[in-house]
This record gives structure tokens, sequence and C-alpha cells, in this order.
């Protein structure tokens, strides 16, 4: 019985792999994709580490140990970790009342949320400038300064950001069933409960998923921060803004140490993020 099974399973598998399907077979497709990968993604950044090798590793790490540097580091780092955790909360809001709530322009509003990713980044920076500048619209109604400081460069990764969190906790949203929450609330749990035990593991994986790729546009956000933070030295100065001015002063050397160490910075918290991702998935057992 067993080996008919096999053979079975054996026949229905040679019949899978001999279907017809849209795209080529495996090995053209897989081929097409590497190639594609490698130009795109893996030439261009074996570039930056051979140019960057080239200058040796005490100039290396003489170039990225400089104080502006270092300042411009624990800024972006900084500033994006707080960007993040900001649209944690009011991402997930906005998906929220999208999802569970039927009000009027609610298409309107959908669409306003992808609005980040339509605009250019210089466009949205010097709105964001206009806005919070001390004689702006808004920036007129504070005693302190926002924009040309650390809180505008919060702001502006803030707006750059919240997409990926909406986005990534949305689709969760929709396919939970309300009936769940209905449940907890018949056997007595309260609203925190019910988030906590019912809504929460659901939401999480997607949750830290959409936090990683926001982290990492964040570090890596130019445009829209450029014309609000000021970019004073030690002060509100980030870490694109610094290769931009080594690549000015033809430091191309100097600005390839920079971005690859930014490089190193991105891989490392994707990894982190994934990490955590399958591990709660595992221990939460969230739909993934």
């Amino acid at each position: 019985m067993t080996k008919f099974k096999n053979l079975k399973y054996k026949k229905n598998k040679t019949v899978f792999l001999r279907s017809k399907t849209i795209l080529p077979g495996f090995g053209l497709s897989f081929g097409i994709s590497l190639l594609s990968l490698s130009l795109l993604v893996f030439l261009p950044f074996a570039m930056l580490v051979y140019s960057t090798v080239g200058i040796g590793w005490d100039k290396f790490w003489q170039t990225i140990l400089q104080e502006q540097v270092i300042s411009a580091i624990s800024l972006t780092l900084k500033m994006s970790l707080f960007a993040v955790l900001t649209n944690c909360i009011f991402g997930t809001m906005i998906a929220w009342v999208i999802v569970r709530y039927h009000f009027p322009f609610k298409s309107l509003i959908n669409a306003i949320v992808d609005l980040p990713f339509a605009l250019p980044t210089a466009v949205t920076g010097i709105a964001l400038a206009t806005l919070y500048s001390p004689n702006g619209w808004i920036g007129q109604w504070f005693n302190f300064k926002i924009a040309f400081t650390p809180i505008g460069i919060w702001i502006a990764l803030v707006v750059v950001s919240l997409p990926f969190i909406v986005r990534t906790v949305q689709p969760v949203l929709e396919d939970l069933s309300v009936e769940l929450e209905e449940a907890g609330a018949t056997l007595g749990a309260n609203s925190w409960t019910i988030f906590y035990r019912i809504i929460l593991p659901e939401l999480l994986p997607a949750l830290i998923m959409g936090a990683g790729m926001a982290f990492a546009r964040a570090t890596g956000e130019y445009g829209s921060v450029i014309f609000i933070a000021g970019n004073i030295p030690n002060v509100s100065e980030i870490l694109p803004v610094i290769i931009t001015a080594k690549l000015e002063m033809f430091d191309t050397q100097g600005a390839s140490a920079v971005a690859l160490f930014m490089l190193l910075i991105s891989f490392v918290i994707l990894f982190v993020f994934n990490v955590a991702q399958w591990f709660f998935s595992r221990r939460l057992g969230a739909k993934v």
C-alpha cells in the first residue's frame, strides 16, 4: 500500500512538473531572474564594495569615525526609529479606520495614504518646509522651531514611511474575522484583552515587516528631509547628506565608504526585522 502511494505521488509530481505554465520553464525563468537581480541589485553593490576596498580598511574606518559622520549616523538611526514607532501606532489606526468603518470620501482617504509614494520626495520636502518653517502655516503657532531641527526630520520621515505600515497591516485586518472579536466580547473579555490576545497576534508579523521596510526607507531618505532639516553639522545633518557633500567635494572614495556603511546598516536592519517576523509568526501562530 505504501509503495502504491509513493508511485502515485511520483506520478502526480511528474505531471505537475511537466504541466504547461504561462512563464517559461524553471531553467529559463531562473536564469532570467538571476540575471536581472545581478544587473539591478548585486552588480551596483559589488562595485560599491570594490571602490571602497581600494581605499583600505584604515582609511575606511577613519572616514566612518569622523565626528560629523558619527553624529549623522546617530541622528539618522534615532529619527528613523522614532518615525517608525510613531507610524506603528498611527499607521495601524489609519488602517483600522479604513478597513472597519464606512464613511464619506473613504476612497479618497485610502488613496491619500499612497501619496508619499507618488509625489517626488523634493515636493514633499518643500511642502513640509513651507508648513513648518517659522513663518509657515503651522510653524508660526509654535514657540519653538520645527523646521531646520531634528523635529523636522522626524516629521518628514513619518510622512514618507507611513504607507509601509498602513499597506502591510491593512490586508491582515481585512482577512481578520470580526466574529473572533465578538466571540471574545461574549466571553467577557474587555477591549484590551481582545486586542492583545486576538488582534495583535495576527497583526504583529505584518507590523514588523512593515516597520522593517519603513525603517530601511527612513534611513536612506534624502529628498524630503534636505529641505526641512537645515543640514547643520552635528545638529540636523543626516547620513545621505554626508554622502552628497563628499561627492560635491569630489571625495568619491569617502562617499563610497559612508554609502557602504549605510548599506551594511540597512542589511542588518532588514535581517533583524525578518528574524523577528519569523519568530513572532512561529510563536504567536499568526497567518503570514
